[in-house]
């Protein structure tokens, strides 16, 4: 399953395992721009009553930061791997047209 996965997806990955978040729960973490290491602190509630489950923590935190329940459209790491790999060629091939118009234009 990791085999196409990028390392900087791994720690989510077992966040994911070890808190047990579904795949929207994960995103909408990475959305907000929490870190995956300190989920540990967030998810303590059984030891402290006071706080709410990570899982509705992460959602009241998306309510109120974007104004919806849940995100449009939520992506396994695998397509967020292929998405990541088409958007690199992609920028490669640019990077390689506008260096050749730029060589192309300086009649080198």
């Amino acid at each position: 399953m990791t085999k196409n996965i990028p390392n900087e997806l791994l720690p989510w990955i077992e966040a994911k395992k070890k808190h047990r978040l579904s795949q929207k729960h994960i995103q909408m973490a990475k959305e907000l721009g929490l870190n995956p290491k300190g989920f540990g602190k967030l998810d303590n509630h059984k030891q402290e009553r006071w706080k709410a489950p990570l899982p509705q923590f992460i959602e009241d935190l998306y309510y109120k930061r974007f104004n919806k329940e849940a995100p449009d459209q939520v992506y396994s790491f695998e397509q967020l791997s292929e998405m990541k790999s088409q958007k690199k060629t992609e920028k490669k091939k640019k990077k390689a047209l506008n260096l050749s118009q730029s060589v192309i234009s300086h009649g080198i």
